[in-house]
């Protein structure tokens, strides 16, 4: 099956949050058998919210599907020699670590090479020197919240999207993917660090906003419009905001044409000395061509809208809130392949995607995210060979926890 192009490969994980974890289990919803080691007592973020009434994290359930779960007592020296072994395990295709923790101690990539010559490690760090950042730090460091919010805002604005974790969550995959190649190749291991803040400043760079600003250009925030071309939300005549844009040249006649404001923009363009088939001329005149637009959306009502703009092929969308697009939206329901039906253990019955690749139109489907150790006898007895007797003393001095 094309959704299982990553079968054979084994990676190690041991994480806590999002980028980590996101980075696993990329690899394994491509079938990569990835196996997640967690403390006796589940790992930092084992009951990080959202959670159920319960106390169920539906954020550990979200990014640690279709992986397996070994629970070690990694306080303890016997504990972290287990985990150790796991890591640098024979196989050809095994001896893949992923960690967001400190590379020391039973982590440290040089100690763990004495036993794997061939091993690879991937770190992800906070920043490039190894110290503590999260999204929520790095954020504030690179500007964006300045730019965020409404145009009069005078304070920045967060939110709620971890952006630079998720790149990072996806870049640790390529990472490894990458490294893994190079061993087939080259026959050697490979360390490799991922610094989150050094996600954030390369996307920044990437996107000219460094560039803007050694310059000496200042951007300034911009509310809801879309910056350098024309896109802006508007109120409908039945209280519903929708969302239009006009960023490629297409997409610009489109909306005027669904609108009915051809002779409205030529006449304006000629007035004001402006080419409106130029994105950034548009972006410049976008508050006198929202005035424009804004009465004839003010004058319908969302499906009037709708049956509008889809039969001009504008590029529009609806402002709608996450619980309207779990109940209401086709593309989040099982109308769409992404999607599928989980028994997620101490939750229940949840809608839950898959990878978004589809490879020949195939991807395998989702599978839930595992119970706590419920691998834990399978692994060590597979991966290290261990036996019924053997596992049963570790299980008796609490070394190891299963389900």
């Amino acid at each position: 099956m094309g959704g299982a192009i990553l079968e054979g490969m084994r990676v190690v994980e041991v994480s806590a949050f999002v980028a980590a974890p996101l980075g696993g289990m990329t690899l394994a919803q491509l079938g990569a058998d990835v196996i997640r080691i967690d403390g006796i007592g589940g790992g930092l973020d084992y009951h990080r919210w959202p959670v159920t009434q319960g106390n169920v994290s539906l954020f550990w359930a979200g990014l640690n599907k279709s992986k397996r779960s070994v629970a070690i007592d990694i306080a303890r020296p016997e504990g972290r020699e287990l985990a150790m072994a796991l890591a640098v395990a024979p196989g050809e295709n095994a001896g893949i670590l992923l960690t967001n923790f400190p590379p020391r101690g039973w982590l440290d990539y040089e100690v763990l090479r004495k036993r794997r010559g061939d091993l690879i490690q991937l770190t992800i760090q906070g920043d490039r020197l190894g110290g503590s950042a999260v999204d929520y730090t790095v954020n504030p460091r690179i500007g964006l919240p300045y730019l965020t919010g409404p145009r009069e805002a005078q304070e920045p604005v967060n939110h709620l999207l971890p952006a630079w974790d998720l790149i990072t969550g996806q870049m640790a995959a390529v990472g490894l993917l990458a490294a893994e190649r190079q061993r087939r190749i080259k026959g050697c291991g490979e360390h490799i660090k991922l610094a989150l803040e050094d996600v954030a400043l390369a996307a920044m760079g990437n996107l000219g906003f460094i560039a803007e600003a050694q310059l000496g250009q200042v951007r300034e925030g911009y509310g809801n419009d879309l910056f350098g071309a024309f896109g802006r939300d508007f109120l409908t005549g039945d209280g519903e905001r929708v969302m239009v844009v006009g960023l490629t040249l297409k997409q610009w006649r489109s909306l005027c044409k669904a609108t009915g404001i051809d002779e409205q923009v030529m006449a304006l363009g000629q007035r004001l000395g402006v080419d409106l088939d130029r994105e950034g001329d548009r972006f410049k005149t976008r508050e006198a061509l929202a005035a424009l637009i804004a009465p004839w959306i003010a004058a319908r009502t969302l499906a009037q809208i709708a049956a509008a703009f889809d039969a001009a092929g504008v590029c529009w969308s609806r402002y709608q809130s996450i619980t309207q697009l779990v109940r209401e939206d086709p593309a989040c329901s099982l109308r769409n392949p992404l999607f599928g039906l989980v028994e997620q253990p101490g939750v229940g019955e949840l809608l839950a995607p898959a990878i978004p690749l589809s490879f020949g139109g195939e991807r395998l489907p989702p599978r839930p995210a595992p119970r706590l150790g419920a691998d834990t006898e399978e692994v060590l007895m597979t991966v290290l060979g261990l036996s019924g007797t053997e596992f049963g003393k570790l299980h008796d001095q609490g070394l190891v926890h299963c389900v």
